[in-house]
């Protein structure tokens, strides 16, 4: 199959990605669960922006490079923060839902690490709120396919094409995907223009995480084994509250923003104990609370903390955390009465591919997004709820650069394109349709080209000299088929301009090809 866009994965970054580009352009969503089966669907806290005085776009870049530990690009920080209020309000052009006071503001909740209230949530199930959004834009959407139970197996750069690849290799780009099917155990080969890997984190590898099965860092694995660089790997980040109920996997998330509300942590005496760590006691970032409670753990012999909200109006809790609320009830806990015993969980990967500030890849033709990719913005430890944020800020800035490279063709059912990347080597990229006949098997090349195969030989002729005559060119021809990945060796290529015709022969391969300017297929002759 074919499409202009490829996006592996379907949590807020790949669906969000679908939506900018998918007006203009056609879009293959792969995901290996159901839609909603991603991290975005867990999600509690909600999305950071600065919406209101006194906060500034200067506070929340400082409060974001404190927690990342020295370690955030605060290139990608600013991106970030200040394209954050556009995001926003891409997500209510969506339809999706945010509290809001009585005076129709937004209801602002504030989280670890915050200096400010600045998070845009929906109860505490933004992320459920955000992904039902999403989810009904995409299956409106006419350009958009959507394949539910069907696993990205692997990335097809020259690799697939036959090349000895490296980490250094010049011109890597990406062609697609192999896809299985799940359901029918069979494998095919996903033709696109771009891809996009927004394939979620690596959570799942732990014993102890807030991630759904899924997040099992096979979309990181799939973009290291075609060579892209990854960056950060090692920071990954444990979530402080998920609550300690065991034998459950994954474990609940008890989000930060209850801290916020005004929750405090304490031992199972009874006793605070944050204010030993940092000065923004139970509201400090992350890592530092995380560190806190497992160093309070191990030295006490002890398995979990309690989080205490016990203090605060009853019916006012329930308001805001009607999810948390039933499900503490469920197993016996009645957040109004008692308090929650918590205790840190592997939550989110802080690393992932290394992307540039387009989110595009050191391969070409590849964008990662989400938390499969490692834009700089987290550094060793993320701000509670900037994944989000990053997802929809990068996810435009994605699909506004991909839209605007001038190399995109608008040609149906064909990808043809010259890479000259140096020296002697030259790929000729084109689709070829498998045809299948009873008495022979045979490759040949449908073009749809019109004026672009003028083009097409005016800049082979261009590379190799020449203008009135036929000139032969021994190189390597790459061809990507329908079903398959081919590498015809030692081909000798004739460019005709004045016919404007394309021949080929001694293929080493099973056949021989032939194309006409009018767009023809011209039988070939299979080689036995």
């Amino acid at each position: 199959m074919k499409s202009d866009f490829l996006v592996i994965g379907s949590g807020s970054a790949g669906l969000s990605f679908a939506l900018k580009v998918a007006d203009t352009a056609t879009v293959t969503i792969v995901t290996k669960g159901k839609l909603n089966e991603c991290n975005t669907n867990y999600a509690q806290g909600g999305i950071c922006s600065v919406t209101y005085a006194p906060d500034t776009f200067e506070k929340h870049i400082e409060d974001t490079l404190v927690c990342g530990a020295g370690k955030c690009d605060p290139k990608a920080v600013e991106l970030v923060v200040k394209n954050a209020p556009r995001s926003a309000e891409d997500l209510i052009r969506w339809g999706t839902r945010f509290d809001r006071r009585e005076d129709g503001g937004f209801d602002l909740h504030r989280e670890g690490g915050h200096s400010e209230h600045r998070i845009l949530h929906y109860q505490d199930l933004t992320g459920a709120e955000i992904e039902r959004a999403l989810i009904e834009q995409v299956r409106q959407h006419p350009n958009i396919t959507i394949l539910e139970e069907h696993f990205a197996v692997d990335l097809l750069t020259q690799h697939h094409l036959g090349e000895i690849v490296t980490r250094h290799t010049r011109g890597l780009a990406c062609f697609g995907a192999y896809i299985l099917n799940t359901e029918t155990n069979e494998i095919f080969t996903a033709l696109a223009k771009f891809t996009v890997v927004a394939a979620g984190g690596c959570g799942n590898i732990y014993n102890t995480t807030t991630n759904p099965s899924v997040a099992t860092g096979d979309g990181i694995a799939m973009c290291h084994r075609a060579k892209a660089a990854t960056e950060n790997m090692q920071y990954i980040q444990f979530h402080p509250t998920a609550l300690y109920h065991p034998g459950e996997r994954p474990s609940f998330l008890i989000t930060e923003a209850m801290r916020g509300y005004g929750a405090v942590l304490r031992l199972q005496n009874g006793q605070e104990f944050m204010h030993k760590y940092h000065p923004m006691k139970s509201l400090a970032p992350r890592d530092v609370v995380a560190r806190s409670i497992d160093h309070e753990l191990k030295i006490r012999g002890e398995e979990f903390v309690y989080l205490d909200v016990t203090h605060m109006p009853a019916e006012e809790t329930k308001h805001h955390f009607p999810n948390i609320y039933e499900k503490c009830l469920s197993i016996g806990i009645d957040i109004t009465k008692d308090m929650i015993p918590v205790c840190p969980a592997a939550h989110y990967c802080c690393g992932g591919v290394k992307v540039d500030y387009n989110s595009e890849s050191s391969i070409r033709r590849l964008y990662v997004l989400g938390e499969s990719s490692c834009t700089g913005l987290h550094g060793a430890n993320r701000l509670a709820s900037n994944s989000l944020t990053e997802s929809f800020v990068y996810s435009a800035v994605a699909a506004e650069h991909a839209l605007s490279d001038s190399s995109i063709e608008s040609i149906d059912g064909l990808v043809l394109k010259l890479l000259q990347y140096g020296g002697e080597h030259v790929m000729l990229q084109l689709h070829l349709p498998v045809l299948q006949t009873s008495s022979e098997k045979f490759l040949a090349i449908r073009c749809l080209l019109e004026l672009r195969l003028a083009e097409l030989l005016a800049n082979l002729v261009l590379c190799f000299g020449g203008h009135n005559e036929v000139h032969p060119v021994r190189r390597r021809l790459l061809v990507l088929a329908g079903h398959d990945l081919y590498n015809i060796s030692g081909l000798k290529l004739l460019v005709d301009p004045d016919s404007l015709a394309v021949d080929a022969s001694s293929c080493t391969l099973d056949s021989e090809i032939g194309v006409d300017v009018k767009g023809k297929v011209q039988p070939c002759r299979a080689r036995r």
